[in-house]
């Protein structure tokens, strides 16, 4: 097992058909204990219970420094340490340019990119305290080739964010022993887009994806369980594609 012995927070992973819970069911069982934080308190206690009596569930706003202190305080009382830390939660909004308002930039913002930047901080300094951690971002296949099939151009920016805050952050925390990295998956068949793809749609995006198929969350989950693991002790900085075969640079 990839994870024995090791603790991990996951953050929006309440949803049952989200990339988040699929993400810490590998993660559980590959050893780990999870923490699954989201905004749905609720949610996330019966998401973690489902994993098993070794869990916990956390309620988290992202958006809220305080709330991200919080959380990283019981989660770390919860297991005694926290190893591995995923900003998964995220939203989008299918938008054009000239549609969006304030409210919804500052909500695409700051759930994606200000939520990633909150979480980090809360956790960072215990990281440091150990001289080990590995931190892994949600970006997007949007972020990179300029707009997706559900997101507006504020959540492009907002994940292209992401990529940037995660490179930066990579550089300066590696001499503290942290890791920092980012997942950019392609179209991923989730709640976010279940029953929004016509055959037609999903005939015509598949036309650009070499793979020939969707993707799924768990898809996405191994590739956070390579960077979540030892097997990627020497990366930090990069970004892992899982779009199969969408963007290719």
């Amino acid at each position: 097992m990839l994870l024995e012995g090791k603790t991990a927070v996951i953050s929006g992973a309440a949803s049952p058909r989200g990339i988040g819970l699929a993400t810490a069911r590998l993660f559980a069982a590959h050893g780990a204990k999870v923490a699954i934080l989201d905004l749905d308190e609720q949610g996330a206690k019966e998401a973690a219970a489902s994993l098993g009596p070794d869990h916990a569930g956390i309620g988290c706003n992202v958006t809220d420094l305080d709330a991200c202190r919080r959380a990283a305080d019981a989660a770390i009382t919860a297991f005694g340490h926290v190893d591995i830390l995923l900003n998964n939660a995220g939203v989008t909004q299918p938008v054009k340019t000239m549609e969006i308002d304030e409210a919804s930039w500052h909500r695409i913002v700051d759930v994606n990119l200000t939520g990633a930047l909150y979480l980090s901080q809360a956790f960072i300094p215990h990281m440091r305290s150990r001289r080990r951690g590995s931190i892994a971002c949600m970006s997007s296949v949007s972020a990179q080739r300029g707009g997706g099939i559900f997101g507006g151009p504020h959540y492009s920016a907002a994940k292209a964010g992401v990529l940037g805050l995660a490179k930066a952050m990579a550089r300066e925390l590696g001499p503290d022993g942290i890791r920092v990295n980012c997942v950019t998956p392609g179209l991923i068949q989730t709640d976010i887009t279940g029953g929004k793809l016509t055959d037609e749609m999903r005939q015509d995006i598949l036309k650009g994806i070499p793979l020939n198929r969707l993707g799924n969350a768990e898809d996405v989950a191994g590739a956070y369980l390579f960077l979540a693991s030892d097997l990627s002790a020497y990366i930090t900085g990069a970004v892992i594609d899982v779009n199969g075969g969408m963007l290719i640079h």
